[in-house]
């Protein structure tokens, strides 16, 4: 049996593309001014927040004196003997003596404290933002702990769930997200989140916290370089150490930190990675976005039949990065799939899967090579990098991979482009993020 190929439908993308680009530049704006979004809680629920942090202007000035606004709260945290000092900032890291690198009150304070953060103020009408920076010479390791005082704790709330929506949206070019928790003892509530930039031999990490306590919103930094993803404690530590020195002062409660694995909130559409999920290319600083597209049957090895499978419910999802200069055919596309079981899953997941794997013998101008399987407790799945020879020296190249996590199918496709191609572990990476957001589909 023959099969064939044609080429990829660089147009749809292209349409993508142009929409995206104008719902992400709407996007931007939108993140600091304010957004809904879907937090994922325990037993793979979600709940539907509001993200708004006030008029999202940039250039508010919050001083340390700040204005009586709610009465005797005026002067609360005015002092910036609150703050963190270098002995303090010791459970960051094992090694190493931390020291004070500079402290800015609100009306000093830059535009960008932390990594993905989209304007200067989560409340911009709040009493008073302090930023303190630190150091460590035998690591070269850097931190920040930045806090904000609002009128009240619902201002406070709010403010936490803007700055979720800045990580779960992160312009911040070059930054993938790795690892994420959400921690209970660190003030009212919190998260811990771990941005990854990778390189030749070294990452680069920012191990960030965020905690709301009473009207006080908290941010701490850790930015290091490492060969394994960072744990969570170190920067809990320090997060536990600056929160008991605020709620000393502040009408506020903490306990002791713990953490459990969870997913950021994320404004797509339920079952889809965020952009911070997507894989990272050095020729690309510029956000991924998605946009909605049709579920087709693959690229000619999968034999993807979705009806015969008895899908109960299935969508598909493409993401480009519209403001990049990339072939009209650069993108990834997604597909999540919902069965009446885990063993009619697990049936769709293995078809494919044999499908993939014996393509070079049913598919005569095809060459499949295995990349990666998955073996995770709640995730198996496969990914392949298949070559379609279509005459006259064209080769069309692909990344498929495909998973199951319960009864959710998972399926991506990446074209492989000259200079615009990721690793076998950066694709089975993104594989198990898709699963592991594919959960919340319905």
């Amino acid at each position: 049996m023959t099969g064939s190929h044609r080429a990829p439908r660089g147009g749809s993308r292209a349409a993508a593309r142009e929409a995206r680009r104008q719902q992400a530049r709407r996007r931007n704006q939108l993140i600091g001014a304010g957004v809904a979004v879907l937090v994922l809680v325990g037993g793979g629920g979600i709940a539907a927040v509001n993200a708004f942090g006030g008029d999202g202007s940039a250039s508010g000035a919050k001083t340390s004196a700040g204005d009586d606004k709610s009465g005797g709260a005026a002067n609360m945290l005015s002092d910036a003997k609150v703050l963190l000092d270098g002995p303090a900032a010791k459970p960051l890291s094992a090694t190493g003596v931390w020291t004070v690198a500079g402290t800015a009150d609100g009306s000093s304070a830059p535009d960008r404290s932390f990594v993905c953060q989209s304007q200067r103020f989560a409340d911009p009408a709040g009493i008073r933002t302090w930023v303190r920076n630190f150091k460590n010479a035998t690591t070269k390791d850097t931190a920040v702990q930045y806090v904000e005082v609002s009128n009240d704790a619902a201002a406070a709330g709010k403010a936490y769930t803007t700055i979720l929506g800045w990580l779960s949206q992160c312009a911040t070019p070059q930054y993938r997200l790795i690892s994420s928790y959400s921690t209970t003892g660190l003030g009212d509530k919190g998260v811990v989140a771990v941005f990854g930039q990778p390189g030749e031999k070294i990452n680069k990490y920012r191990t960030i916290s965020v905690s709301t306590a009473g009207q006080t919103t908290m941010v701490m930094e850790h930015d290091s370089t490492a060969k394994v993803t960072p744990k969570p404690y170190g920067v809990m530590g320090a997060a536990s150490a600056g929160l008991k020195r605020i709620c000393a002062e502040a009408e506020c409660t903490t306990g002791t930190p713990a953490a459990r694995v969870a997913l950021l909130p994320t404004s797509e559409p339920a079952g889809f990675m965020a952009p911070i999920d997507l894989p990272i290319l050095d020729s690309i600083d510029t956000p991924w976005v998605s946009a909605a597209s049709t579920t087709r049957n693959g690229t000619g090895c999968e034999k993807i039949d979705l009806k015969k499978a008895r899908a109960a419910k299935y969508k598909s999802q493409t993401y480009v990065a519209p403001d990049a200069k990339v072939p009209t055919e650069f993108g990834l596309d997604t597909m999540v799939a919902k069965f009446a079981t885990p063993v009619a899953t697990s049936t769709f997941v293995t078809g494919i899967r044999k499908n993939v794997d014996n393509c070079k013998k049913t598919t005569s101008n095809a060459t499949v090579k295995a990349t990666g399987t998955l073996a995770l407790p709640s995730i198996k799945g496969e990914s392949w990098r298949a070559s379609y020879d279509t005459g006259g020296g064209k080769i069309f190249t692909y990344r498929i991979g495909i998973a199951a996590t319960g009864d959710r199918a998972v399926y991506i496709l990446f074209p492989v482009l000259k200079k615009l191609d990721i690793s076998d572990a950066a694709f089975n990476e993104v594989l198990i993020r898709a699963a592991e957001r594919s959960l919340t589909f319905k």
